[in-house]
């Protein structure tokens, strides 16, 4: 067939993939992403669960099945408009793409913490996102601000997730997990250092997620309290000091640790609302279809990948975006 160019929104996880399969089909992607480099939020991880294979890794793999496609960098999509025989995506600088189609694989903002003000992030020296912590662990230093290394670690769960307070109200799916890999990582990066992680409720559906719950408690020691912190506070030597209600039992709960951890949760990118595309009640990116068309949007020739249209897995991520293209293959051919 004649190559047809299909502009791909996104350089992350399901952008590469979905550039290398369209290109297997016998089309012409070309990513356009926001940032410098491709990789998305996964480029920026250390380890993943439940395998604990380093994030790099994976964008390795992806990077070489997306080699040789064209692609702009730094440039941000602000719209994207059917045509008559096609798709233009226009970028914030002006410049216009044109292809047979487009697929938004534009992934998911993070919460923003300084939004739930009684754990005080951006207040508190040593309260830190989970973003933050698995920066510590690529560089290969876990340390609080005066740089020693923190001897009680609480982990919070669903910090802009299942809240309505911040109009979150949707759960965010790999928290749990992460904060169970995490805690592991914490006890092998610290020696001795004990990690509490504080939960609503324990979701550990996938494939080897409950292992590795149970293996966090059996050989790293990490304890789990099912309590939500109402509030956080600094104390003179700069550690934190929580208020907790432990709702297993139904008694308040205080700590004092030297570090606490927020598990952000993902949030719906801020171009669901500027790109001019149907969106759900939480705010992503809404398909055509949530059970049988999950990977086209009701807009002719424009179709979704990825987080764009809620949060997922590395995993499902990849198999939507092999499913996009034999969609767009399937459509256009008709």
């Amino acid at each position: 067939m004649t190559q047809e160019r299909i502009l791909v929104i996104g350089g992350g996880v399901a952008g590469m993939q979905a550039a290398a399969a369209l290109r297997e089909e016998g089309f012409e992607p070309f990513i356009i992403e926001k940032e410098k480099a491709a990789g998305g939020h996964v480029a920026r991880w250390d380890r993943l669960f439940p395998t604990q294979l380093r994030a790099q890794e994976v964008i390795d793999r992806l990077s070489a099945g997306a080699e040789g496609i064209g692609s702009a960098t730094g440039c941000e999509i602000v719209s994207v408009l059917p045509e008559a025989d096609g798709v233009t995506a226009i970028a914030a600088d002006g410049q216009r793409f044109e292809g047979r189609a487009a697929v938004v694989a534009t992934g998911f903002d993070l919460f923003d913490a300084r939004f739930k003000e009684e754990y005080g992030y951006g207040m508190y020296e040593n309260v830190v996102t989970s973003a933050e912590l698995e920066r510590m662990f690529r560089e290969g230093r876990v340390a609080m601000r005066s740089g020693e290394a923190p001897k009680r670690v609480a982990i919070l769960h669903c910090v802009g997730s299942r809240d309505e307070k911040v109009g979150q109200n949707h759960c965010s799916k790999v928290c749990c997990i992460t904060g169970i890999k995490q805690a592991i990582e914490l006890t092998e990066a610290v020696p001795g250092v004990q990690v509490t992680n504080f939960y609503m409720d324990l979701r550990a559906f996938g494939n080897g997620y409950e292992e590795l719950y149970r293996r966090s408690q059996v050989e790293h020691g990490v304890t789990y309290v099912r309590g939500r912190i109402s509030e956080a506070g600094e104390t003179l030597d700069k550690r934190i000091q929580l208020k907790v209600e432990d709702t297993l039992v139904g008694r308040p709960l205080r700590l004092t640790v030297d570090m606490l951890v927020l598990l952000v949760g993902m949030r719906a990118p801020g171009c669901c609302s500027s790109f001019g595309l149907p969106t759900q009640e939480n705010g992503f990116f809404a398909p055509r279809d949530p059970y049988v068309e999950t990977v086209a949007s009701p807009v002719r020739g424009i179709y979704l990948a990825g987080t764009a249209t809620g949060p997922k897995t590395i995993g499902e991520t990849v198999n939507e975006a092999v499913a996009v293209a034999r969609r767009i293959k399937r459509d256009l051919a008709k």
